[in-house]
């Protein structure tokens, strides 16, 4: 069953798979749609969230009350149905960290979005701390792969990609310099299907990433270089952080190696 909230591009993104599922238009911050889709489910894999740091920073309130309103109602249904969960959280939520920070590292959020996620992933923390409520956290580093959002909104690779592809240069916001984790969407879905299949991870948090950290300008290089377009620079995010590395040695015990 998949729980999405409509649009043109979600519509059509399904169509390859909709024969195969149970289709459910709507938003988490429906708490009714939410607790009527839960129902009779073995496990919730909660993906649904506004994303975009830029965006926050414009509409903070909109991430509050989907990234952390929209995750309370889905915590709630999944305690009221005993339900398995495993929670999206993400890598912004520690900030700019000089160490590669692991799981118990400390929490210093830059953006409205990353601390929205923060408030998430500690709520899904307390729910199975105060009520037992089986739910796992996944850290992913920064994902990017096919058919992921480009222009306003989306993500920086599909964005160059797609700039790219229109012969326009490529824009870079600061020096270039600041790094990024980046992991394929193939590689963390395997990570999800490992945790929907292990008995013993209640409670626990996952960071997930490659080890490897491009910076902003060499990714615009290379693929500047393939598509033969120009790179220019701008000046720098507020809120942006200078990058990092996760330490992701507990997926990796688990068995996961990023491919």
């Amino acid at each position: 069953t998949v729980l999405n909230t409509f649009s043109e591009v979600a519509k059509a993104n399904v169509s390859t798979f909709e024969q195969d599922v149970t289709l459910v238009w709507g938003s988490i911050t429906d708490r009714e749609i939410v607790e009527k889709t839960v129902r009779d489910q073995d496990v919730v894999v909660h993906l649904a969230a506004h994303i975009n740091v830029d965006e926050s920073l414009t509409t903070p309130r909109n991430y509050v009350e989907v990234n952390v309103g929209g995750t309370m109602n889905v915590l709630e249904a999944v305690r009221a149905t005993g339900v398995r969960m495993i929670f999206a959280s993400s890598c912004e939520v520690y900030g700019y960290s000089v160490e590669s920070p692991n799981e118990s590292a400390e929490m210093r959020p830059h953006s409205p979005y990353a601390a929205s996620k923060a408030a998430a992933d500690r709520m899904c923390f307390a729910y199975n701390a105060s009520f037992g409520t089986d739910v796992v956290i996944v850290r992913p580093s920064n994902v990017y792969g096919e058919r992921q959002k480009s222009g306003k909104g989306g993500a920086v690779i599909p964005i160059f990609a797609s700039l790219g592809a229109a012969g326009k240069p490529l824009t870079v916001f600061g020096d270039g310099k600041q790094r990024r984790e980046y992991i394929h969407i193939k590689d963390l879905v395997k990570v999800y299907d490992m945790l929907l299949h292990q008995s013993d991870v209640a409670g626990k948090v996952f960071n997930v990433g490659t080890g490897e950290t491009p910076s902003i300008g060499a990714i615009a290089e290379f693929i500047g270089k393939r598509m033969n377009v120009s790179v220019v620079n701008q000046p720098p995010r507020p809120g942006e952080v200078p990058g990092f590395e996760l330490d992701s040695s507990a997926i990796a015990e688990l068995g996961y190696t990023p491919e």
